[in-house]
């Protein structure tokens, strides 16, 4: 077996961890968002470490040229863990905020989601006629699903 070729185990944690982190990346709640950056960070720095080669301490003049670790893929594993660290103290500040404001941490959906949501589940696209129906001053008619969103948004607030 050769020493280049990745363990079985790595490759399986390596999966794991960013199968775990897409998961729960997609979640509404911003500590499971955290979470999952954690979790994919973690997986792309173990990603780049079986990329390298193990070896001696890459320092000119400790050990041969031939037996020296290659150095690029600890340099990449220290940019990530630099990237990693910024996006967790970002999404961290960023869930403190909204649990101090709200008093939760889930991402609402949007205005414009909710009326695209709705239209649809009528399976009605933006060029349908029920769609298009719009007053003359180009807001939404009064009886439309447009409306009912914007009122409950505007109520809402």
């Amino acid at each position: 077996m050769s020493p280049n070729i990745p363990n079985l185990v790595y490759i399986l944690v390596i999966g794991v961890l960013f199968a775990t982190g897409v998961t729960l990346l997609l979640e509404r709640s911003l500590t499971r968002v955290l979470m999952g950056v954690i979790l994919l960070g973690n997986g792309a720095n173990l990603l780049l470490l079986t990329g390298g080669r193990a070896g001696g301490p890459p320092i000119v003049g400790t050990s041969a040229q031939e037996d020296m670790a290659d150095p690029l893929p600890q340099a990449m594993v220290l940019t990530a863990i630099v990237i990693t660290l910024g996006m967790t103290a970002f999404l961290l500040a960023l869930a403190y905020r909204s649990w101090h404001l709200n008093g939760h941490d889930e991402v609402q959906d949007d205005v414009e989601d909710r009326r695209i949501m709705e239209l649809a589940d009528r399976d009605e696209g933006p060029g349908t006629a029920d769609a298009d129906a719009d007053t003359a001053d180009g807001g939404p008619a009064d009886g439309s699903p447009e409306a009912r969103v914007l009122a409950e948004a505007e109520g809402g607030r």
